[in-house]
């Protein structure tokens, strides 16, 4: 077997691969063998049918199968030992005078070559890099949220400001008949509010659902209906009032510090406040974060600029999937994935210059970082070492975590490299400046 390359263009390539009949004369002949002891042919014994027999009936499946097992393995290790950086797979080239009968098979394979490219991490212009920070607004309504939460309810004889009144809104054309608990300081309307308040329990209050609530979405699950329903709902509905409570705040006192950060771990108002400014932060960060990976990630493949094999990645588009695409399909398909691919390409330069890995150790400790976080959420602060151990054998069993984790990882060590060497300007923000700013 010989195989050579002729190189058409930096991005473009044809490996030719010339087989000859010693090269799968042998397993040919083999395979044939066990066919013939095993073939059932009428009027014929068992494993005395006459070879040429079994050559006309299996010889060139046989051979066809046989040499294209040798063209992958062959033609894969080629590229492996030569080092060829290829974009999606060998493509074979049509010949219409292809003849299996010749005892000299000649083969012919298009390749689409990766780019040589430099990456700048230095981009000409600075990435934004958002400090998200919880403003004194934030923390005090967050108090003020913990207070409320944890407080304890006091009946009353009718409706005041910052009551909760639990009822049922009714409106029998809608087939509205839902029992809800109102807080007045989530209602938006003043027209509503100035009808509930002074109401007594037993009174039947009309309300229109055209801007009730400050949050749309306090509206479906208030009448008990559909998001969808709920958007363009402008009726009037009745509600019914059958208790009124005012919540009466908990003291900041030890008691609520340990319930909220176990025992001893805060111990005054002004520790809780910066305890909630620290955890509120933390969580800021994983957004801006994501924010500031998006951003350089698009200006990475705006600044890198290179060619690609358009022509052959279209061909390949159009024949690589379960179903064979019009030339006008694969053009379309290709411009939807082609900044994809660059960055892929981009991403895969840094990652080798800077020597960025994965190591089992590491995808460990990771995934028990991620274990322990969750667990948290559902008040499990401090599991033992063997315990997140145990979960993480579990975890790191299935592949597909360990893919998902291990991309994570990745983007992880990308963020931080990216912290370290790009072309950043850090600018503090409040949490809503930044979703103006980011999202807008």
């Amino acid at each position: 077997m010989n195989i050579t390359k002729e190189q058409i263009d930096d991005l473009n390539a044809v490996v030719k691969v010339a087989i000859s009949k010693e090269d799968y004369q042998d397993k040919v002949e083999q395979i044939l063998k066990d066919y013939r002891k095993q073939a059932n042919i009428p009027g014929f014994r068992k494993g005395q049918v006459p070879m040429g027999l079994i050559k006309k009936q299996y010889g060139k499946a046989v051979l066809v199968d046989e040499v294209n097992k040798l063209l992958q393995d062959n033609l894969n290790k080629y590229l492996t030992e030569e080092k060829l950086d290829v974009l999606g797979n060998p493509l074979p080239k049509q010949q219409d005078d292809f003849d299996w009968d010749s005892e000299n098979l000649d083969f012919e394979f298009e390749l689409g070559l990766a780019p040589d490219f430099e990456v700048k991490l230095k981009t000409k212009k600075a990435v934004t890099q958002y400090k998200i920070v919880a403003d004194k607004k934030m923390i005090d309504d967050q108090v003020e949220r913990i207070q409320k939460q944890y407080g304890k309810l006091v009946s009353k004889t009718e409706v005041g400001k910052k009551d909760e009144v639990t009822g049922f809104f009714a409106n029998e054309a809608e087939e509205i008949d839902h029992k809800t608990t109102l807080e007045l300081d989530k209602i938006k309307s003043k027209k509503a509010i100035d009808a509930l308040v002074g109401k007594k329990v037993g009174e039947v209050v009309t309300l229109n659902t055209k801007g009730l609530f400050k949050e749309d979405y306090l509206l479906s699950s208030s009448l008990g209906i559909t998001p969808d329903k709920a958007e363009k709902l402008a009726i009037d509905v009745t509600f019914t009032i059958e208790e009124i409570n005012e919540r009466e705040p908990a003291e900041l006192n030890q008691e609520l510090f340990d319930k909220l950060f176990g025992e001893g771990n805060v111990s005054s108002e002004k520790e809780l406040k910066d305890k909630i400014k620290e955890d509120s932060e933390k969580q800021f960060e994983q957004q801006s974060d994501q924010k500031l990976l998006n951003d350089i990630t698009e200006k990475l493949i705006e600044e890198t600029t290179f060619e690609l094999p358009a022509d052959f990645l279209q061909k390949w588009i159009q024949v690589s999937g379960e179903e064979m695409l019009t030339n006008d399909q694969a053009k379309e398909e290709y411009e939807k994935s082609e900044q994809g691919l660059r960055y892929q390409l981009i991403e895969g330069k840094i990652i080798k210059e800077n020597d960025l890995q994965v190591q089992f150790d590491e995808l460990k400790e990771f995934a028990k970082g991620f274990i322990k976080a969750q667990m948290a959420q559902y008040g499990h602060m401090d599991p033992k070492e063997e315990e997140l151990d145990g979960i993480a054998a579990r975890v790191l069993g299935n592949q597909d975590e360990v893919k998902r984790l291990s991309e994570q990882l990745m983007s992880q060590k990308l963020l931080d490299l990216y912290k370290e060497k790009a072309n950043l300007k850090v600018k503090e923000v409040s949490y809503d400046d930044f979703i103006k700013e980011a999202y807008s």
